[in-house]
């Protein structure tokens, strides 16, 4: 194996000791940098140790920083990767220190780094978590369509009760007092959240107020629905802890041969430099 392949196997797997090790360090590192980043947001901290936890935090950019370009540089297909969401979450983790010094506060995005702590299911590296993982993605991604529709279906709904419950309640009913008020609190109440702080006062619209309370229910339902037949589909096929070592995909089919997202032939034999 060359020493980029070496590189890769050791970010990107966690089957080998060196691999579970650099996985658990770098999640301590993580734990470590949101504790600093959430403790400097503390007045009496920050007054007391603002010095060290501003030296801290430009160690872990830099630490994190050297292993986002080591991932750039070991994986194959680096525009895919950079565009996962992996890689996505780990440009986040360092751009914010940076933009520190010409943005204010800007430091306290960092917090986005816990969702870094997601590649612990490298560490267990247990089909019961990568393979569950991966299935409610595919299963996201396969209904994505169907929840758009819905939730434009759902806006749609939104605007026409509220409008109803405007000209049923506005001229006696202050609290609807325009359009968007109505639809405010239609919302409110399609999903059953109730908040209160608009209520109809005529017998019409609680009625309609009774009626859009039992669709709320049904609404509701609509989306588990959808995704749960998506899971069911996406649930047929058994996923392996097998890292497709061109853009780091996880989740493929026992039997796959080639990458599910890029197509790469994941037991290809490497070359040696």
């Amino acid at each position: 194996m060359s020493v980029k392949d070496q590189i890769r196997e050791i970010i990107f797997e966690a089957d080998t000791p060196a691999g579970k090790a650099f996985d658990v360090s770098l999640i301590v590192l993580i734990l470590l940098s949101v504790a600093a980043v959430m403790a400097d947001s503390v007045a009496p901290i920050h007054d007391r140790f603002g010095t060290q936890l501003y030296v801290a935090e430009w160690i872990f950019t830099g630490i994190f920083t050297i292993e986002y370009g080591l991932r750039l540089w070991c994986i194959q297909n680096t525009v895919l990767y950079a565009r996962s969401f992996y890689g996505i979450i780990d440009l986040l983790c360092i751009v914010p220190t940076y933009l520190s010094l010409w943005i204010a506060d800007a430091q306290y995005l960092l917090v986005t780094r816990i969702l870094r702590v997601l590649r612990v299911f490298r560490v267990l590296r247990m089909v019961r978590y990568v393979g569950e993982a991966e299935l409610i993605t595919q299963a996201l991604v396969a209904s994505r369509r169907k929840i758009t529709v819905f939730v434009f279906s759902v806006l749609a709904l939104t605007v026409i009760f509220g409008s109803f419950m405007y000209l049923i309640e506005g001229r006696t009913n202050p609290e609807f007092a325009s359009i968007p008020h109505g639809i405010y609190w239609a919302v409110t109440t399609m999903t059953t959240v109730g908040y209160g702080d608009i209520a109809p006062a005529t017998p019409l619209g609680r009625a309609m107020a009774t009626l859009i309370m039992i669709m709320g229910y049904g609404i509701i339902a609509v989306p588990t629905g959808i995704v749960t037949l998506e899971l069911n589909e996406a649930n047929r096929r058994r996923a392996n802890t097998s890292t497709c070592s061109a853009c780091s995909a996880e989740g493929h089919s026992e039997e796959a041969t080639f990458c599910w997202r890029c197509g790469e032939n994941m037991y290809k034999q490497t070359t040696t430099d």
